[in-house]
Order: C-alpha cells, then structure tokens, then sequence
C-alpha cells in the first residue's frame, strides 16, 4: 500500500468534516427517497472517512458500497471502520468484503469492492443506487469523467453529493512573495492526468460538475467547504507545503530554487505557530427533479 497517501488520508480526516457545508449536505439528505434501506455508493473511499461522516447523517438503514483501486486501502477502511463502530459502542460483524455496523443511532452494511475508476464503464456499481457519493475525488478526474458520472447518476435517478474539490484558491499568512507563482504553478500540476478520464479538471472541477449535472436535467446546490488551518493543524500543513512545492517545482524546474526558499520559510512559519492557510474547496450535491 501507498503508506504515504493512507497517512495523508488520515491526517486529513478531521479538517474535511470541519470545513464540509452543513446545507450541501442537507439538501442531498432531503432529496433521498424514504421508507426503505438507503443504498450508497462511495467512489475512491480511501480509507472510509466519507462512510464515518455520512453514516450518523442518514436516515434508516444503509447499504453501502465502497470501491477503490487499492485493495490496500480497502483493508485499511475495514480495520479502520471496526474500531470506529467499536469505539461508538456497536455491534460490528466481519466477513471477507462485507461488515455490518449496528448501533443504536445507525444500521450499516458495508461491501468494498476493488474497481479501477478510470472509466465509468461498470453497470453494477451504479444500478440501484439512491446516493453516489466521493469526498476530495472530482478535481482529480476529466471533465469527460464529470460528464459520465453525470449521467450514471441520471440514469439510475440517484442524488449525488460531491464533497471537497478543491478550487484553486489559496491564502497564506504570513503572506511570502511567491505566495502566487507556487499557487499558479500548483494549480497547473492539478490538471495533469490522474488516470481518470484525461487530463484532470483541476480547480475547474465543481464548476464542470455543476454544469454536467445541469446538463442532465438535475437540481444543484453548491458550496463553499474551505479548509482553515491553523497552528493546531501543523501537521496537515506541513504536508501540503511540501506538496506544493514538489509540485510547483515539476512545473516550473527552473525556479526550483525559489521555491525551495518559500518552502523553508513557510515551514519556519508553520514551526513557529504563526501560520494559516486557507484552502479553497467546493461541495455539490445534485438531484433529479421528481415529476
């Protein structure tokens, strides 16, 4: 397994359910049917932390289905979810690919399945859904993905709920001088191709998800769910700075050592407790029009 993503994942976890939209959120919920078991899929769930969210969130019975290309991570979620459920005082019972959680504020059934992403070509992950739902996944795929994802959504009259995708908008204090150029030039690196679909929609993600879903006929709500982060994230901080300036530095090799002294200063701040950064991220949620 990637140990460096799942570390990332985790780190990540709590600063996501921070800065989710509480409304984005709400206007999915009120979409959904009622009356029976909800079936749920989670696209690239990682190591589960959009299952951990949503499930105290959604009423009645839930059926889940968490798919990703890493088995690794797949393992991880199971280990994960057991101690959480555990942790809140819930039955929890393992199989091979299913688990069940059962608590007196929730009743889960969870299937992981390992499926490559980078074509919306499975029928069977789609049929039946009430919910398709991803966290920190749409800025990584096409537009041509969006679109597909889309309409798999309206063919199968599901609601979506697409929570943060980043937006290419960043903001460091104390500001540096090249505070700009690393944000343009990561910005730049986040439509490369992450083998999914082409070359990644990047900060124009929630924008072309918004108009993919409009196209086919849905209701869309969208909002902002910026990450704050301050000296109690030091962690997550440091993490994305050094991301930011790797990144910055393929795309622009030629000012790597500028960027290698913005680095070390915005590491200094983060050392010295006097940072924050402000990282922009959209949640959508989408739903088809009941006649």
């Amino acid at each position: 397994m990637d140990e460096s993503l799942s570390e990332w994942l985790r780190r990540r976890e709590s600063a996501d359910a921070v800065a989710r939209s509480s409304a984005v959120t709400r206007a999915a919920v009120d979409a959904l049917p009622g009356g029976e078991a909800l079936r749920i899929l989670d696209l690239a769930t990682g190591r589960g932390s959009n299952i951990r969210f949503l499930a105290g969130r959604l009423p009645g019975p839930q059926q889940w289905l968490a798919v990703d290309r890493s088995p690794a991570l797949l393992d991880s979620l199971r280990e994960v979810m057991t101690a959480w459920g555990e942790a809140r005082g819930c039955r929890v019972r393992n199989e091979a690919s299913r688990y069940g959680i059962r608590g007196v504020d929730m009743a889960c059934d969870i299937e992981t399945r390992e499926v490559d992403l980078g074509r919306l070509d499975r029928d069977e992950i789609f049929v039946g859904r009430h919910l398709v739902t991803a966290s920190a996944l749409l800025d990584l795929v096409s537009e041509s993905w969006l679109q597909a994802l889309a309409a798999r959504c309206r063919d199968v009259g599901a609601v979506g709920l697409f929570t943060i995708t980043y937006n290419g908008r960043c903001a460091c204090v104390p500001a540096e001088p090249e505070d700009d150029m690393v944000r343009d030039l990561m910005n730049l690196h986040q439509k490369g191709d992450k083998g999914l679909g082409g070359p990644a929609a990047g900060p124009d993600a929630s924008a072309c998800a918004e108009r993919s879903f409009l196209d086919v006929g849905y209701r869309v709500r969208r909002e902002p769910s910026d990450w704050v982060l301050t000296s109690e994230d030091a962690d997550v901080q440091r993490t994305l700075i050094e991301g930011w300036a790797e990144a910055a530095t393929e795309m622009g090799p030629d000012r790597g050592s500028v960027i290698s002294d913005w680095r070390a200063r915005r590491l200094a701040h983060v050392d010295a407790g006097r940072s924050r950064l402000t990282v922009g991220h959209d949640d959508l949620a989408a739903w088809p029009t009941r006649g």
